[in-house]
């Protein structure tokens, strides 16, 4: 029983996502109002608040889901947090987006960009990832140590993350953009593990 009120519950969650990035992509972000999502998602406001507490975290339901801070924990003894990071980022650059849902992806990053209350909101994800990497890191390396490495670490992810949408915005098709994309990781994974001077001599 308590199984299917859990499937319920997260096919409510999701049907209001759905219906309210309908509404963000038709309108944007900022000319809709929580009442109308809840209104076209046949749900209560109140209801609506329970599974998503502001309308910013309803829109970014999803992003900056990427746990640095859990997969550097969670790396076997003796590897390093940079070489589980590479790893992780090296899957997922593997993994090709289907083209079916490139411009459903290509919608949302508008959006995004579109809004700078959501670029804000957004920003304070990537913020919240960075500290919570740090405070990993502290018992290893020291508390001003692991920040500044925690930084470097978002820096290059998000910068990453921009360059591979830009392409794809730019035209580029799913699996093109996804080539760059690993090609993109090891570079980026180099410089974080050898420092600047490894692009020296290229």
């Amino acid at each position: 029983m308590a199984g299917l009120r859990e499937r319920k519950k997260e096919q409510t969650r999701q049907r209001i996502a759905a219906v309210a990035w309908r509404m963000f992509t038709e309108r944007g972000f900022d000319a809709v109002t929580v009442n109308e999502i809840a209104e076209a998602a046949e749900v209560a406001k109140a209801t609506l608040f329970a599974y998503f507490p502001t309308k910013e975290s309803l829109a970014l339901h999803g992003v900056g889901d990427d746990d640095l801070a859990g997969i550097v924990a969670r790396r076997p003894a003796g590897q390093t947090f940079l070489t589980a990071l590479r790893a992780h980022h090296r899957a997922f650059a593997a993994g090709q987006l289907p083209e079916a849902d490139l411009d459903a992806l290509l919608a949302r990053v508008r959006v995004i960009r579109n809004s700078p209350t959501l670029q804000n909101a957004a920003n304070g994800l990537l913020y919240q990832q960075r500290e919570a990497l740090a405070q990993v890191l502290t018992d290893e390396y020291g508390p001003t140590a692991a920040a500044l490495m925690a930084a470097q670490v978002a820096a290059s992810l998000l910068t990453l993350q921009e360059t591979y949408f830009q392409r794809l915005l730019g035209g580029a098709s799913a699996e093109e953009a996804g080539r760059a994309l690993a090609q993109d990781v090891e570079l980026a994974f180099d410089l974080l593990e050898h420092g600047l001077d490894h692009t020296e001599g290229r």
